[in-house]
């Protein structure tokens, strides 16, 4: 039974993906890798068959097509729970995200009980390398309206990197989590800050990949900001029917 599980959802990672297992598996030798390929079709599931076959700390979930980021962390999560792990990590499979910070992320979730701790960029040591003003800017300005329309108190709502303790994940209703990009982040972490849960933010560095494409798209965008929109709305009516 693995005490952490160690989500990697992967769509054409073949070039990156045998130094992301490896550094997770340097970072918390004793956490499962629950590699989550959406049948990529440069070979990222073999890869993550043949690193099965000889670690059997890794594994491989395959799904039949690319179905967005938030199901095939739903399904990650499930696989998770219904193994029993009492901690369960979503990293990217690019890069982006340093193993190493894992350690530092799964110690506080132990030693402060928080049901999610994330790898924020926007707080007091947290940072960018390699990514353009424009692009910060961008990611600056969703958190912020993000953060606005939910009266929200984390910095970094749309982090990929985080720690979440299973038995949350029951508590929110993680089946009914409907976004299936990007917006699957800010989601999430809502649901649990509106549980009035324990989050703790710890700053990390993000770094952009060194190789392959970013999944990133006009169509994530839209979808975030939609959906906060609507939330946001609905929350204010919810207080003045109240």
């Amino acid at each position: 039974m693995p005490e952490l599980v160690v989500v990697v959802p992967t769509y054409n990672e073949a070039t990156n993906l045998d130094s992301i297992i490896g550094r997770i598996r340097a970072a918390v030798p004793d956490a499962t890798v629950l590699v989550v390929d959406d049948a990529s079709p440069d070979g990222t599931g073999a890869l993550a068959d043949a690193w099965a076959a000889r670690d059997d700390h890794v594994q491989c979930l395959h799904r039949a097509g690319k179905d967005g980021l938030g199901v095939a962390y739903r399904d990650g999560f499930q696989w998770a729970r219904n193994r029993g792990a009492t901690w369960v990590a979503q990293i990217d499979a690019d890069g982006s995200h340093n193993p190493n910070d894992l350690v530092a992320l799964c110690d506080i979730a132990r030693t402060t009980g928080a049901a999610l701790v994330l790898g924020s960029r926007w707080v007091a040591g947290g940072a960018i390398s390699g990514w353009s003003r424009i692009r910060e800017a961008i990611s600056r300005t969703g958190n912020s309206y993000s953060r606005m329309m939910l009266k929200s108190q984390i910095h970094d709502l749309t982090a990929g990197f985080r720690v979440i303790r299973t038995d949350i994940l029951r508590d929110i209703d993680i089946d009914r989590v409907a976004s299936s990009g990007y917006c699957f982040q800010v989601e999430v972490a809502h649901r649990i800050e509106s549980h009035g849960a324990l989050i703790v933010e710890h700053p990390i560095t993000f770094t952009e990949r060194a190789s392959g494409v970013s999944k990133m798209h006009a169509g994530i965008v839209v979808e975030a900001l939609l959906r906060v929109t609507v939330w946001g709305v609905q929350r204010w009516l919810n207080r003045r029917g109240n």
